[in-house]
């Protein structure tokens, strides 16, 4: 089920009211959320329904045998039951193909045509979020930081809770299990900021991003059709479609959390407005950096082991992030290029020239979105090639045919990216959490903000476009 649906828009509504209907009986709530996300999943294809409730039922066991354990071994050996089940399911599903493709070519270098390898394998939307989320719960028990549940429903709502079962933000056990397990009461004021963050994320996705979306996709879906100004502008597009889109869904999932009375963490903060890419990963898909830095980075050894050890672990994290995004080399290029370019910058922090480069921050801005923005040609390009045949045409610089394509989608998009920069801008001068701004909104604005975002939905909704990160 897409949160830009009339299914959702039918489906939210009455599981709210019979929710808080149930508000006396914490039980009963839980076991709603927990069948209302499985028929929410199961809207996509039931049958990968078995996916999640599998790595439920292993983590739930591992975790109360990792907690129970008397010896270090065993507390190893059920972690490592937990690991084996969680990535092994993952791997099957979204990385066989890859690897199984790589080794074929690498094989066909040395004159070995083997036969065809890959299977015919759906991946299952969300895979990689949710897999990553019950991880989390194990390792922190392993490590002593967390204690395990000791009621299954409540676990189970705490993997597959709607709001950010697909596309996250990936929560912690530590924030959302204990507000699972203890009885919320409706607050007027995050009820607001709820309905108001909701709004601004279907802003953000279905007018802003997916008519970007519209211009970004004619160009990249025929790129040798165009000059280099036509690409360069369909890529400064394509930053900020990705941007709306995810951050779009993000809003949703935190604004409907706060309606059934659950606090997530931020998701996104403004990333684009970053003076160096060290501070872009602290705002962008920042449940994602988090996990990666507390549970691979650091836990390769962090920059505990030496300056060179520092440099790799920092590599292999955004390497692996990379991959994580997606089976393909050019989601690993992307994350080599995030890599070298935190390097650099963890080195250039050591020096004494850091200081003077700090204080060039216009330069700082415009430096990190430019890396962002190359970056992003591998991420939207379908392979290798033709992310470098896309940079090779850029290069040309030329600007002799400034717009090709469509000049009404196009000036669209600038209209509508304009409205969305300007509302950022607006955030980011008063300092303005998104999270925060229903807050100051009162029943009057609520309705006034709900019908202009109702009629502009209504003007540019076109279909029930998948969210970008769906594929990841």
């Amino acid at each position: 089920m897409l949160f830009n649906s009339f299914e959702f828009l039918v489906f939210l509504p009455i599981v709210f009211v019979v929710y808080w209907l149930l508000n006396n009986d914490l039980r009963k709530q839980n076991i709603l959320l927990l069948v209302s996300s499985y028929i929410f999943y199961a809207w996509w294809d039931w049958r990968f329904l078995s996916l999640i409730i599998i790595s439920s039922i292993v983590d739930f066991t591992a975790g109360t045998k990792i907690f129970k354990s008397e010896t270090e071994k065993q507390r190893k050996a059920w972690l490592l039951v937990s690991l084996t089940a969680n990535l092994g399911l993952l791997s099957i599903f979204k990385y066989y193909n890859f690897f199984a493709e790589s080794f074929a070519d690498l094989m066909n270098v040395f004159g070995w045509q083997p036969n065809d390898l890959t299977l015919n394998i759906i991946l299952p939307v969300g895979i990689s979020f949710y897999t990553f989320q019950t991880l989390s719960y194990t390792i922190d028990i392993y490590r002593k930081q967390f204690q395990p549940t000791k009621d299954v429903i409540s676990f189970f709502t705490y993997i597959a809770f709607f709001p950010q079962l697909v596309a996250g933000p990936i929560e912690r056990a530590s924030n959302l299990l204990p507000q699972i397990e203890k009885k919320r009461v409706f607050r007027k004021e995050w009820f607001s900021e709820g309905i108001v963050q909701v709004l601004i994320g279907l802003f953000r996705k279905i007018v802003i991003a997916d008519t970007i979306g519209i211009y970004v996709d004619m160009v990249y879906g025929n790129i040798e059709l165009y000059n280099s100004s036509t690409i360069i502008l369909a890529t400064f597009l394509y930053a900020f479609q990705i941007y709306y889109d995810f951050s779009g869904y993000s809003d949703i999932a935190i604004g409907t959390a706060k309606l059934l009375g659950f606090k997530f963490h931020q998701n996104f903060n403004l990333p684009y407005f970053s003076k160096s890419l060290t501070e872009f990963w602290r705002k962008w898909h920042m449940s994602l950096s988090y996990w990666l830095r507390d549970y691979l980075y650091i836990s390769l050894g962090g920059n505990r082991k030496g300056i060179k050890i520092t440099y790799r672990n920092l590599m292999l994290t955004m390497l692996l992030g990379g991959l994580w995004h997606g089976s393909s080399w050019n989601f690993i290029i992307w994350g080599g290029i995030h890599g070298v370019v935190l390097s650099v910058e963890k080195y250039l922090k050591s020096t004494r020239y850091y200081e003077k480069i700090g204080s060039l921050s216009v330069f700082g801005y415009l430096i990190t979105f430019l890396i962002v923005l190359l970056s992003w040609i591998f991420f939207r390009t379908q392979n290798v090639h033709s992310a470098i045949f896309a940079i090779e045409k850029a290069l040309q610089l030329d600007f002799s045919k400034p717009f090709i394509g469509d000049i009404n989608v196009l000036a669209n998009s600038v209209l509508l990216l304009s409205l969305g920069v300007l509302f950022d801008l607006y955030l980011f001068n008063k300092k303005i959490h998104l999270e925060d701004l229903g807050a100051k909104f009162g029943v009057t604005k609520v309705a006034t903000t709900a019908a202009i975002v109702v009629a502009l939905i209504n003007l540019f909704y076109s279909t029930s476009n998948n969210f970008i990160y769906f594929q990841f």
